[in-house]
Formats: C-alpha cells, sequence, structure tokens
C-alpha cells in the first residue's frame, strides 16, 4: 500500500492525530489517544491499536502491559482531515489504564464530577505499582 494516503491527513504541528476508540457492538467511546505516521501504519499492519504516547514519546501498542488489546474493526477519517476513529474490539474488556471499561468515567452532575463507572481490574494487578 502506497503512503499516499498517510498525506491526506492532517496531521497537526506536532505531526500527531487524534484518535478515537469506539467500540464495535455498542458504540460506546472507549478512550481518546494520539497518532503519528509510524502508529497509523502499524496499527494497519498489525491490525491491533498502535498509538503515539506524548508522554513516553514512543509508539504504545494499547495493551502491552496490560493486555487489554484493541483489534481494529475499521477505521473512519472525519470530515476535515484531523480525527481518527477507530472502531475497536476492547479485549479484555478494559481500555482505561484506571482498569475501568472506558477513560470516560467522571460525569458532570450537581456542580462537580462524579466517578460513575466501576473499577473492574485493581491497576496494580495490570501494571505492579506503576499507574
Amino acid at each position: 500500500m502506497s503512503p499516499d494516503w498517510l498525506d491526506t491527513i492532517h496531521w497537526n504541528p506536532d505531526g500527531l492525530i487524534p484518535a478515537i476508540a469506539q467500540e464495535t457492538g455498542t458504540g460506546k467511546v472507549l478512550m481518546l489517544a494520539w497518532m503519528n505516521r509510524e502508529s497509523l501504519q502499524c496499527t494497519l499492519e498489525t491490525g491491533e491499536a498502535v498509538y503515539w504516547s506524548r508522554s513516553r514519546q514512543r509508539l504504545w501498542h494499547k495493551g502491552e502491559s496490560s493486555g487489554n488489546t484493541q483489534r481494529v474493526v475499521q477505521m473512519r477519517l472525519d470530515c476535515d482531515r484531523d480525527t481518527l476513529l477507530l472502531e475497536v474490539e476492547q479485549r479484555g474488556g478494559i481500555a482505561c489504564h484506571t482498569g475501568r471499561h472506558n477513560c470516560f468515567y467522571h460525569r458532570y452532575q450537581d456542580g462537580d464530577w462524579q466517578v460513575v463507572e466501576p473499577v473492574l481490574k485493581d491497576p496494580d494487578q495490570m501494571y505492579g505499582d506503576k499507574t
């Protein structure tokens, strides 16, 4: 496959594009991460989500530490070509490093942010003492 398709994407000044991971079947938004050219190419080659970790400045194969990988069902690019939507099968049922099903577990309610999603697995069991 020619890399020309990568040139049609509107990368931000850092060479990144936001990627929303949405659960296949339920449509639930699981997380937002960032991708660069290399991570997007790796995602296509492996069939599993590979992101760019801005904090670690390296490729991040989702689930490399926790085992909770994301099989990519399909990818879509928005109308402005500056945001990706990955429809994924969330293996292990946990997308968030906090041990929850998704990263959007705070809901604004009654003047404050309330935690509305339970921890499904203790992060220490997934990552050791690093969360």
